[in-house]
């Protein structure tokens, strides 16, 4: 029986009266119900940033590439693009993030169009030049955004052996399209390890990757493995993660997706987390021909929008958008589109953190792993990862709190706003006690 007034004062009496209206000192008699819930008891929001990269703008050298294939779907004059998103605004964007606490995850596309090598050097640009681009993504984007490679090119398949791309422009030798339907786990992991290595070589560390267009979407079984092994084979990473799908239904789930999981009574665990988008390509297309809308994301009168529908559900809310379109065709159209979505946002709601994707995976990853053992009076979480702000929403109120992990015991700090809830805290009322704390790989121990 969950405890609440009514049925106490029935079950024990006039005795119990006092306790009963003080739902503070009540103690659990019984094996507390535990929920595990938002971190921080908040929604998490996130951007994906697609085809970006140093220097090269993908939809100039892209789309003359897909037209190859595709004559009838490619007309637009894409000479009329910047060949160059330069590296100005990318600081520009990348202050504004750091400033407003914007994050997510930003593609470095490893050979751009098959332009150059973002390791080595892209004709058209000089060796410095690129130099200095990759400084800018390693001191101002790392802080906030993931690093993903889009592949190796997101244009052409690029033979592993010889680096240099089939010579066939059809669907079977583009990334985009069906070279990576029929592969195996171990042949897409060898490809992703390709592209993995570039970005270790151009000093990046990446803890999931991004599928360029329509890159193994019938093959998602093998994908999720094979991209597992190759984050974990070069960067060692225990919980990989990968953005392939989106969805813009109102109504459609788009809960991240742990995938794989295995070892995790072991020091050695591992899985694989599929993030899910929630939303279109609503700032700009990326390829010059559509402008964005915020409405899409948050109308103006903040009542509605795909951001709306998700953020309530309390699913993490992950909006989706392409480097070109950011940058609409020179005019940072979609960036002053990404400030009036970020200002609409902060005026409706004050339960939002954002994270990036490797943080939405690892949080996912603990909550749907982490075996949970309620006592009377204690809770025993085995971890087979750690995530910092894990909350739990306890089915009882309490007078203090500790926790316990490695051998060391912490009392946490009772707090009255539960909307200033962090690590280290928790905060009760009649609905229930809400904790939050850095969740350790191992035990962990709660005592109520």
């Amino acid at each position: 029986m969950k405890y609440n007034r009514r049925n106490f004062v029935r079950t024990t009496g006039m005795a119990g009266m006092a306790l009963a209206i003080d739902p503070v000192n009540i103690l659990p008699q019984k094996a507390v119900r535990v929920e595990v819930v938002n971190p921080y008891n908040r929604v998490p929001v996130s951007l994906i940033i697609d085809d970006s990269t140093c220097l090269v703008n993908m939809a100039y050298y892209g789309i003359p590439q897909f037209g190859e294939v595709f004559p009838d779907q490619y007309r637009q004059d894409w000479r009329k693009l910047p060949r160059e998103i330069p590296d100005i605004f990318v600081r520009e964007f990348a202050e504004w993030a750091l400033e407003n606490g914007v994050k997510g995850k930003y593609s470095i596309v490893p050979f751009p169009a098959c332009t150059g090598w973002v390791n080595r050097f892209i004709p058209g640009w000089t060796k410095k030049e690129l130099e200095e681009s990759l400084n800018l993504v390693r001191e101002l984007i790392v802080p906030n955004w993931d690093i993903h490679p889009e592949m190796v090119s997101h244009t052409r398949v690029i033979n592993i052996k010889t680096g240099q791309p089939y010579p066939d422009a059809t669907p079977e030798y583009m990334e985009n399209w069906e070279w990576s339907q029929t592969k195996s786990a171990d042949e897409l992991a060898a490809y992703q390890v390709f592209a993995l290595n570039i970005l270790k070589e151009a000093g990046l560390t990446c803890e999931g990757l991004t599928t360029p267009g329509g890159y193994g979407s019938r093959n998602q079984t093998n994908l999720a493995l094979g991209t597992m092994d190759a984050v974990r084979s070069v960067y060692g990473s225990e919980i990989s993660h990968y953005f392939r799908d989106l969805f813009t239904e109102k109504g459609k789930s788009v809960a991240p997706q742990v995938l794989h999981p295995s070892g995790l009574d072991t020091p050695d665990p591992k899985c694989v987390v599929s993030i899910l988008g929630c939303t279109g390509d609503w700032l700009g297309g990326w390829d010059g021909l559509t402008k964005g809308n915020p409405d899409n994301f948050i109308s103006e009168d903040l009542n509605s929008g795909r951001m709306v529908d998700v953020i309530d559900s309390g699913e993490p809310a992950v909006m989706v958008c392409h480097w070109p379109g950011v940058y609409y065709n020179g005019e940072k159209i979609g960036f002053n589109i990404l400030k009036e979505v970020k200002k609409r946002l902060d005026a409706k709601y004050n339960n939002l953190v954002w994270m990036k994707l490797a943080e939405i995976s690892r949080y996912w990853a603990a909550k749907e792993l982490t075996e949970i053992n309620p006592g009377k009076k204690n809770i025993v979480f085995k971890a087979p990862f750690a995530a910092p702000g894990f909350t739990v929403k306890l089915d009882t109120a309490s007078k203090n709190i500790q926790i316990k992990t490695r051998g060391e015991i912490k009392p946490l700090v009772r707090i009255n706003d539960l909307k200033s809830l962090k690590s280290g805290n928790w905060f009760s009322d009649r609905s229930g006690t809400y904790v939050c704390f850095d969740l350790q790989k191992g035990e962990n121990e709660l005592t109520i």
